[in-house]
């Protein structure tokens, strides 16, 4: 039986997002967010601690149908209902007092959230949305109780009940159209198994649950099942279904010391792993932590809309009280109170609130369908306006796999002697041309030698000592700085060429290699012409590979023979022209040149590197991938756009109307009136947002 333990989480009063691990505010709606303490070691506690998470989003549907209830009566026994329907219930002593009761259940059990949030927004020194609507019912609230102690005519019984009411259901379909974004996380919970069976140390086996694995435990894995954690195969081999991470649908092959990640699919055999990382270390937390960066980091538009937002809270209150000093001046005090409402209640900036968080929430969950993840709202908002996309060519537009083509002897050894010398300094390294040379030398059966004094020399190759002999291994750029200058006539084919040189500086043969373009490489360059969009590859090839691979590919302009280092410089280079940058690297040689281009994308989301220097990343090396990202960047923005005109145009004709300006030609809104108009508008933009999920923008 494993202890209880209680830890602590941070949710959001509305019950917007998952819970937090920090304090904050949530990235939804803007309120604080309140600690929780929570059970660990019940299996259960999960499933129980999101049901109260999510809690008050269902709450406001409870809330809204106990208020419809009081408020029916309310409505029925009103003057606008009587005069409206001609429909005179029967009337009995104590009905008035009925009503102010029903009034007040409605007012205090359906409004407390409202003033709740109201009391938050002033705390936190932050009036918005919650603070309208918390002075237009308390205003109409506790006007109609004094009214209905003195005796006035004009109370606001049904006009508050309803207000609140609609209010509650408009609150609701927000609530729930923001849990409805927050998709992407609760899928990738959902890959983990609930379960493990961990091997103790005599080799019995215990079920234990997800928080009871440690590193460095050993669990089996079964045929068929999900692995629970990010570990190491120490026995048995299978193919594993990535699909879920990767977006790959064939299985990848696994043997004894590949690496396999929580949450992908067995398949026939039979495993045993030992555990690497748990918690915030794996593979599936990574991409948690991107999708709630992505969701909390805010574009220029909701930034804007925020600002917007606070203004036009200032704004409502000084125009309602405009209007109620007017109105008292040439009406009277329950006409003056009536407008000071309802424009209260018209300007809540409800739907300019959700506008742009719920399109954000929803292109992030977007975003991990089709194979990448958001780590920056503003790179992705700029990925619409790219003029030229800069490609690294080595593992992107090509397959990343060179295999040798030829071997060329230059002195006295032979070409199994170049190749076995060569592969014995490249086992060294993890660089993609040396990993082509030692497949070459497996398919062959040759034997590795001893190296001693092994050096990388970044962008230009190895060095290292072999049975008291020093070599190098690598190409143009490594002949440029020994001051070699070699031309061999044989060699016709354009490839990679790779030359070995002994300690003297005297070349005593060489390789050529060959790196096969990728089949999606051809199809994002016409997609991103149709788009508009330039495209340019940079290489550490020498120029007449570059120039094979561009032509082939109708790339508009290429950088070759560019050690890393020198990337960003072509990067810049490129801006200097006015252009807007995208590149595309791996995140790890191309970290400078990611962090200076307008947008980074890193490919391969296990990398701290990539994490760090790119504002999106790709999941799986795909290239086509880019193409999906500027669609998504551009639909996401026209969404945002008419999202905001929706939030926002309605106030501009309402907000006066409400205030009265149109009364002497007998136009006016009341209080209900105004609550259906704000519910309307939030509802639509709701729905606006959500329809993105089912929508054909080209992917």
């Amino acid at each position: 039986m494993v202890e209880n333990k209680e830890k602590i989480k941070y949710v959001c009063p509305m019950g917007c997002v998952e819970p937090q691990d920090n304090p904050g505010k949530c990235p939804m709606c803007g309120m604080d967010l309140i600690s929780q303490k929570i059970e660990k070691g019940n299996h259960n506690n999960k499933e129980e601690f999101n049901k109260h998470a999510g809690h008050h989003t269902e709450d406001f549907l409870k809330k809204f149908w106990l208020s419809l209830i009081l408020t029916l009566p309310i409505v029925f026994y009103s003057d606008v209902f009587v005069n409206f329907t001609k429909i005179q219930l029967p009337t009995f002593n104590g009905l008035n007092f009925i009503i102010l009761v029903l009034t007040s259940i409605v007012f205090f059990y359906g409004g407390f959230i409202f003033l709740l949030g109201a009391f938050r927004e002033i705390k936190s020194k932050n009036p918005g949305m919650m603070t309208l609507i918390a002075l237009a019912i308390s205003s109409a609230y506790f006007y109609s109780i004094y009214g209905f102690f003195v005796g006035a005519k004009n109370l606001f019984f049904w006009e508050l009940s309803t207000l609140i009411t609609i209010m509650l259901l408009g609150h609701y379909f927000e609530m729930r159209s923001v849990s409805e974004a927050q998709g992407a996380l609760k899928e990738i919970e959902k890959l983990l198994p609930d379960k493990a069976e961990r091997i103790k140390i005599n080799n019995e086996i215990e079920t234990i649950y997800l928080d009871q694995i440690q590193k460095n435990d050993i669990l089996l894995v079964k045929p068929g099942s999900k692995i629970p954690a990010d570990g190491v195969i120490i026995e048995g081999s299978s193919e594993i279904n990535e699909g879920m991470i990767t977006g790959e649908s064939k299985p990848v092959v696994k043997n004894i010391g590949d690496e396999v990640i929580a949450g992908t699919i067995n398949g026939d055999g039979m495993l045993k792993i030992k555990v690497t990382k748990i918690g915030e270390e794996t593979f599936l937390a990574g991409i948690k932590r991107l999708i709630l960066e992505a969701q909390k980091s805010k574009s220029r538009l909701q930034i804007l809309a925020d600002v917007f937002a606070k203004y036009l809270t200032f704004i409502a209150v000084s125009i309602g009280i405009l209007s109620f000093i007017i109105w008292i001046y040439f009406k009277n005090i329950d006409f003056a109170l009536e407008r000071l409402v309802t424009v209260l209640v018209i300007a809540c900036p409800h739907a300019l609130g959700l506008a742009v968080p719920l399109v954000v929430a929803i292109s992030t969950t977007l975003a991990v369908h089709h194979g990448f993840l958001i780590k920056n709202r503003l790179a992705m908002e700029l990925a619409r306006k790219i003029d030229i996309v800069l490609f690294d060519k080595t593992g992107t537009l090509t397959k990343g796999r060179f295999k040798i083509k030829k071997i060329r002897s230059v002195g006295n050894l032979s070409e199994e002697q170049i190749l076995k010398i060569s592969s014995s300094l490249s086992q060294y390294s993890n660089h993609f041309i040396s990993q082509g040379i030692i497949t070459e030398a497996k398919e062959k059966n040759i034997s590795f030698l001893e190296v001693k004094d092994f050096k990388n020399l970044t962008g230009r190759g190895v060095s290292g000592r072999i049975a008291g002999n020093f070599y190098y291994l690598g190409g143009e750029n490594l002949l440029k700085e020994l001051g070699i200058s070699f031309k061999f006539n044989e060699v016709n084919e354009i490839g990679t060429i790779n030359y070995l040189i002994d300690g003297n500086k005297n070349i005593l043969g060489l390789l050529v290699l060959e790196d096969e373009i990728r089949e999606e490489s051809r199809e994002v360059v016409l997609k991103l012409h149709n788009l508009g969009i330039k495209i340019a590859m940079i290489t550490g090839d020498k120029k007449e590979v570059a120039q094979r691979v561009a032509s082939e590919l109708g790339i508009d302009e290429y950088f070759a023979e560019v050690l890393p280092e020198a990337k960003a410089e072509k990067v810049k280079e490129l801006q200097k022209r006015g252009l807007r940058v995208m590149m595309v690297g791996d995140g790890i040689n191309d970290a400078p040149a990611l962090a200076q281009a307008d947008v980074g994308v890193a490919i391969g989301a296990g990398t701290n590197v990539a994490i760090e220097s790119a504002g999106i990343i790709l999941i799986k090396n795909n290239p086509l991938d880019i193409v999906k990202i500027i669609q998504l960047s551009r639909f996401t923005f026209k969404k945002m756009v008419q999202n905001l005109i929706w939030a926002t145009g309605y106030n501009v004709f309402a907000i006066p109307l409400a205030a009265g300006v149109l009364v002497e030609e007998g136009i006016i809104l009341n209080p209900a009136f105004g609550a259906i108009l704000m519910s309307l508008s939030t509802i639509i933009v709701a729905i606006n947002a959500i329809i993105m999920k089912s929508s054909n923008f080209d992917f």
